[in-house]
């Protein structure tokens, strides 16, 4: 995570920055739908902005588990072809081969290969746009920027404006903002994203700065008027949880600095929870228990660090970690409510009709090899009906013998299988 990160109004970075204006429109919504009721609060605005992107984001969190779930019963199978070629790296003949049986596999269970990968490229632009909107809410929301002009206009005004800024930044160890400079001179919106970034304290100290003292008064005001905003319960999302505790400490009030300890206890807890829930894929192979490994490690040390994190960053970001992995949590437990009752056959049978539609407008004949599988992996689940999903290995070895069968090869001849999928791909060129 980039702890320096320009705040400068609305992203210009392709694909994110477009999608980033769109959530920017969310964002705007939720606050002036708020502001007809009477409140105004942009903690509650994150919060619900949060719930809306990831239910928006349902749809691709399903696609990933059904992948995943097809893949645990993929899994022996692709490693018994791994196994079948270990070693033979430098055989070319060998390795297509096993790129030929590899794909043989994945049309059984009308998967691609990239399936989850595809999941993941279209989240995280929008995951990026997501951060980028509550980063910098007054780029995106209006009414929050417009509080902020009148005070940034005559910052500008003020000769050495950027100098002092800078200097300002600095002192004040404010280390996510960077002025945006045009002609040597910070930007106006770039003001304004340094103004957002205040916390009450530091607002105090430039009303105090003699070169703005000529408007000190309407700092102060804007001031009032944007910790209104910003105040969530007893908390301000503008100030890190730290200086709570540091406060306490010297006298300070005890139940803010309880509260603003519970920002990253909640953090790590509900990032913790929203894990625990993920599917794990177990496996026995040594190159693979390596990597769980070095997941769980992963995921053990990532919740800690966010938890570090939220003691020196704003508590808004806080509470959009917070609110955004108990969104997670509670989608990924309908998910896997959902993925607990889908039965296999279902799921390779939809995978199928979807292949089969794209061959239809590619021009492309019906695979009727994979089909023929596919009757009989409907065979094995009728006479397996009862038996648990979890016996991956023995399930995977069924499917293939059908497979096998449904192809004409001998049930133990993994060869015939290579031989049927090279001369089907061979057929399809000459079409």
């Amino acid at each position: 995570m980039n702890l320096e990160m320009i705040l400068a109004t609305k992203s210009g970075t392709p694909v994110i920055g477009q999608i980033a204006t769109l959530m920017g429109w969310i964002m705007n919504g939720i606050y002036k739908a708020l502001d007809c009721v009477g409140i105004q609060n942009l903690g509650l605005c994150i919060i619900i902005f949060s719930i809306i992107i990831y239910l928006l984001m349902t749809p691709l969190q399903i696609k990933q588990q059904k992948f995943s779930k097809l893949s645990a019963i993929m899994q022996p199978e692709l490693q018994k072809i791994q196994d079948k070629y270990k070693g033979k790296n430098n055989d070319q003949d060998a390795m297509m081969k096993m790129q030929e049986e590899t794909s043989a596999v994945y049309q059984k269970y009308g998967v691609s290969p990239t399936g989850s990968c595809v999941q993941l490229l279209i989240q995280m632009p929008v995951l990026w746009a997501l951060w980028q909107v509550i980063q910098n809410i007054p780029a995106y929301v209006g009414s929050v920027k417009n509080i902020f002009t009148g005070v940034a206009d005559k910052i500008v005004a003020v000769n050495g404006y950027t100098d002092l800024l800078q200097n300002f930044i600095t002192e004040n160890n404010m280390t996510r903002v960077r002025l945006v400079l045009e002609n040597e001179k910070a930007t106006a919106n770039s003001v304004i994203d340094f103004l957002y970034a205040l916390s009450p304290t530091q607002w105090d100290k430039l009303s105090e700065m003699s070169q703005f003292s000529g408007f000190s008064d309407a700092i102060e005001k804007t001031s009032a008027e944007i910790t209104k905003l910003q105040t969530f319960g007893v908390l301000n999302i503008a100030e890190q949880p730290w200086n709570y505790i540091k406060a306490a400490m010297a006298g300070g009030a005890i139940i803010l600095a309880v509260a603003a300890l519970a920002i990253p206890i909640l953090s790590w807890a509900t990032q913790m929870l929203n894990i625990k829930l993920m599917p794990q894929a177990g496996s026995n192979d040594d190159k693979n228990n390596q990597m769980a490994n070095s997941m769980k490690t992963m995921n053990t040390v990532m919740p800690l660090m966010s938890a570090v994190f939220c003691f020196t960053f704003p508590v808004g970001l806080g509470i959009y970690w917070i609110s955004s992995a108990v969104v997670r949590s509670i989608q990924q437990y309908v998910i896997n409510r959902y993925m607990d009752k889908m039965n296999i056959d279902d799921l390779v049978n939809e995978n199928m009709k979807k292949m089969e539609k794209k061959r239809e407008k590619a021009g492309l004949p019906p695979q009727k090899i994979t089909n023929q599988a596919h009757q009989s992996v409907k065979n094995i689940n009728k006479v397996t009906k009862g038996q648990s999903n979890t016996d991956a290995e023995a399930r995977a070895k069924k499917v293939e013998e059908a497979y096998q069968k449904a192809a004409g090869a001998k049930t133990d001849s993994i060869t015939a299988k290579a031989n049927m999928v090279r001369d089907y791909n061979e057929r399809n060129k000459k079409k």
